[in-house]
């Protein structure tokens, strides 16, 4: 359970980072925003490739788990950044994606 608990951690530590790095290189770019946005933003990128790597899992399987929670994260993102409110599909799509990432990283494996 604690095992479970720290990877949980690290996946949305990963998606804030990535997140937040993407959202500020869109600043940079499309918002017209100073160089610094872009610096914050890419250490920020670097830090998401970096987190993952403490997950237990295989690079495959980890990665593959991210996707859903960075869908999750990212319907989070635009709805208390961006003031989007997130309908009912993006909720339904956002839980699925998290089935997902339960099913890949944490449903119980028989060992080989």
């Amino acid at each position: 359970m604690i095992n479970t608990l720290k990877s949980i951690i690290f996946f949305i530590i990963a998606g804030f980072f990535e997140i937040g790095g993407g959202y500020l290189i869109w600043l940079w770019i499309r918002e017209g925003k100073g160089f610094e946005f872009a610096i914050l933003g890419a250490i920020l990128l670097i830090l998401y490739g970096i987190v993952p790597t403490f997950q237990p899992a295989t690079f495959g399987r980890t990665y593959a788990a991210y996707g859903g929670i960075f869908i999750a994260l990212s319907v989070l993102w635009g709805w208390k950044v961006d003031n989007v409110v997130p309908d009912q599909f993006d909720i339904i799509g956002a839980c699925i994606a998290l089935i997902g990432v339960f099913i890949i990283m944490y449903w119980p494996r028989a060992i080989a």
